[in-house]
C-alpha cells in the first residue's frame, strides 16, 4: 500500500512537472514567434494612416452605406486660421493622399467639395494648400467646387482659386485680398526713458532689420515692403485668373482689402453663386460629375481621435492646471507673429 502511494506521488510529481516544462515550452515558442514577427515588421515598414473616413448627409440630407465601388465626393473643411492646428499644407497633403488609398482606392472620389469658412492666415500655408488641390484636381481630373459658410477672406480666397465654382449663402462675406505682416514694435524710447541698455551682435548687411531695441533707420523696412508687394502680385494674378469676372485694375483700385456680402461680391466677380446652400452645392457638383439616382457618398477624412486627444501631454484635464489667458486677437497668436499673413483682420 505504500509502494501504492509512492508511486502515485511520483506520477503525480512528474506529470506536474512536465506540465509545467511545457507551458515553459510554450511561452518560450510564443516569444520567440513574437520576435520573428517583430523583425518582419521592421524589415518591412507599415503605412499608418493619419485619417478614418466618415460618410456624410448627401444633398438629401441622407447618410448612405453603399458598395465599396460606388463614387465619392471628398468634402475637405478649410475653417479656422490657415497655418494653424490641423489647417496647414501638410495635412492637407495627406489627407488627399489617403484619399486615394483603402476604401478610396480605384478611383473613387470624382470630384472635391470645399467647405469654408475662414479669415486666412500664413501666406506659405495658403499657397500650399492652393497648390495641392490644384496638382491633385489636374493629376485625377477632378472637379472642384467651393461652398461658403460664414467667411472667405484673403487666404481663403486664394485657397478657393482652385475650386471651379465658389458658391455661397447670402449671409457671408468675401474678400480681403491683401498682405499684411504682424504688427513690429520699436521699444528704444521707453528703454532710453528707464534707463535699460541693449547690444545685438550680427554680422551681415541688414541682419539685424528692424531691431525692436534701437531707433529704426530711415529705409531698412524696404526689403519687407519689397516681399509683401510680391506676394500681393502673386494674390491678384491668382485670385483674377480663377476668376475672370474679378477685375485686377478694380481688384487694386477700388475693392482693395474690403470683404463683401456674398451678393456684392458675386457681382464683383469673387464668387460665381450667391444665395445658395450647402445642399444646393453639392448637387451642383453632383451633376457636374453626371452622378444620378443619388447613387453616391459624401466622404469626410477624420483626424479626430478622443482617446489620444485624452491623453496628451498637455491636457489640462489630466494635469489639474487651469490656464488664465487674455486673447489679444489673432494677428498675436504665437504661430502668426513674424509671418507674412493672407489674413482679414476687422
Amino acid at each position: 500500500m505504500n509502494d501504492s502511494i509512492f508511486r502515485t506521488s511520483l506520477r503525480t510529481f512528474f506529470v506536474a512537472l512536465f506540465g509545467i516544462a511545457g507551458i515553459v515550452v510554450g511561452f518560450v515558442l510564443i516569444l520567440a514567434l513574437i520576435g520573428i514577427v517583430t523583425t518582419a515588421t521592421e524589415a518591412e515598414p507599415q503605412i499608418n494612416y493619419t485619417f478614418t473616413p466618415e460618410i456624410m448627409p448627401n444633398a438629401q440630407g441622407v447618410r448612405k452605406s453603399l458598395s465599396e465601388d460606388a463614387p465619392v465626393v471628398l468634402k475637405v473643411n478649410i475653417d479656422g486660421f490657415i497655418g494653424i492646428d490641423s489647417l496647414t499644407s501638410e495635412h492637407i497633403v495627406k489627407l488627399l493622399i489617403e484619399s486615394r488609398e483603402r476604401t478610396l482606392a480605384d478611383n473613387r472620389v470624382k470630384a472635391i467639395l470645399l467647405h469654408i469658412n475662414s479669415p486666412g492666415g500664413i501666406v506659405v500655408e495658403a499657397d500650399g494648400i492652393y497648390r495641392a488641390l490644384l496638382a491633385y484636381k489636374e493629376q485625377y481630373k477632378t472637379p472642384i467646387y467651393a461652398y461658403v459658410d460664414g467667411l472667405c477672406a484673403s487666404g481663403g480666397v486664394y485657397i478657393a482659386a482652385a475650386a471651379d465654382m465658389v458658391y455661397a449663402n447670402d449671409t457671408s462675406l468675401i474678400g480681403s485680398v491683401g498682405v499684411v505682416l504682424s504688427p513690429m514694435f520699436n521699444f528704444s524710447q521707453l528703454m532710453e526713458k528707464v534707463g535699460v541698455q541693449s547690444m545685438t551682435l550680427s554680422d551681415g548687411k541688414d541682419k539685424d532689420v528692424l531691431n525692436p531695441y534701437r531707433p529704426w533707420k530711415t529705409g531698412e523696412e524696404n526689403n519687407i515692403k519689397a516681399t509683401i508687394t510680391y506676394y500681393y502680385d502673386a494674390f491678384l494674378t491668382i485670385v483674377t485668373k480663377a476668376r475672370p469676372r474679378l477685375d485686377r485694375t478694380k481688384l487694386v483700385n477700388e475693392y482693395g482689402a474690403d470683404v463683401f456680402p456674398a451678393p456684392l461680391a458675386k457681382e464683383y466677380g469673387y464668387i460665381d453663386v450667391s444665395g445658395a446652400n450647402y445642399s444646393q452645392t453639392l448637387t451642383a457638383l453632383v451633376n457636374k460629375i453626371g452622378i444620378e439616382d443619388d447613387f453616391y457618398q459624401v466622404i469626410e477624412l477624420s483626424s479626430k481621435n478622443w482617446v489620444s486627444e485624452l491623453f496628451k501631454s498637455h491636457s489640462n484635464l489630466l494635469q489639474g492646471t487651469v490656464v488664465h489667458r487674455i486673447d489679444l486677437g489673432p494677428e498675436f497668436h504665437p504661430q502668426l507673429m513674424n509671418q507674412y499673413l493672407y489674413l482679414y483682420r476687422p
